[in-house]
Order: C-alpha cells, then sequence, then structure tokens
C-alpha cells in the first residue's frame, strides 16, 4: 500500500491531537507526508457574530488568525513538524473542506480523531446525520482511519 500524503484534519482537541501523534508515527513507517488541516464552522462563525454582533468577516478573520497562532504552537511543541508538509485553515462546513481538500491534495489516507471538540456525539445534528467523521467515509472513496482517543494504549 503507498501511503505518501496523508490529511489530519484537527480542530485542536484532545482527540485530534491523539490522532497527530498516530499520523506520526504512521508516516514514518511508510515515508508519508502530512497534510493538517483545521476547518472553522462557517455555521458558527455566524452564530458567534450575530451574538456578538461583529461583522461576520472579524470574526472570521479573528478565528483564523487563533488558527495559525495554534498551528504554530502545535508545531514549535510537537517533535513531528519535520513530516508536515503544509498546515491549512479552511472555512466552510467541515465534511465538505475535509473532503475538498483530499481531492485538491490528492490524498492516500485521512486519518482524524473519533471526536472533536464538542464530545462524543449528542447534538441533534450528529444523531440525525451523523459526525463529521461519518459524512467523510460517506462521502470519499480513499481511505479513512479514525482514531478514538487513548488508542491504542487503552482497549475500548
Amino acid at each position: 500500500m503507498d501511503v505518501s500524503l496523508i490529511l489530519i484534519p484537527t480542530d485542536f482537541s484532545e482527540c485530534a491531537m491523539n490522532s497527530l501523534d498516530y499520523a506520526k508515527e504512521m508516516a514514518q513507517q511508510f515515508g508519508s507526508k502530512l497534510v493538517l488541516l483545521n476547518v472553522i464552522d462557517s455555521r458558527e462563525a455566524k452564530h458567534f457574530a450575530t451574538y456578538s454582533k461583529e461583522e461576520l468577516d472579524k470574526v472570521l478573520d479573528r478565528l483564523m488568525n487563533q488558527s495559525k497562532q495554534a498551528f504554530r504552537k502545535l508545531l514549535n511543541n510537537w517533535d513531528g513538524k519535520d513530516l508536515v508538509q503544509e498546515t491549512l485553515v479552511s472555512v466552510g462546513m467541515p465534511f465538505q473542506e475535509i473532503a475538498m481538500k483530499a481531492r485538491d491534495f490528492q490524498v492516500d489516507l485521512i486519518l482524524m480523531g473519533g471526536y472533536g471538540s464538542r464530545g462524543k456525539g449528542g447534538t441533534i445534528e450528529e444523531i440525525f446525520f451523523g459526525s463529521t467523521v461519518e459524512k467523510v467515509v460517506r462521502l470519499l472513496p480513499c481511505p479513512v482511519l479514525c482514531v478514538p482517543i487513548g488508542w491504542p494504549d487503552e482497549r475500548l
């Protein structure tokens, strides 16, 4: 199996960071490069702009800057930074942005955490339409590896 490029979507949650460590090990084993992606959910940004009475563009600029700073901090403190080909921040619906970037970069694998910063399900959207991971799996033809928190150290 040729795995030269792996996409790792991250929201900087504990579960996403766990998947990043797993991706590092996998990339070292296969000689792969990593593309890290953070997606700012456009729906949440709109809600925040409405709540804070700020212009959406200003909210998005601030969120983009926060994501870029989070990537800088992550790469400064992470021993896998030499494997990273690119870091990206985009705005949209997370599963769609992940799918588009996977196709744009023609990745061989998507490796992502089992759940993000909102926790283990429970939202109405996830109950009826599935999580971001489930949507990515349904949408893309490339393999998607979902890494739950604590894996492989803890038995589920």
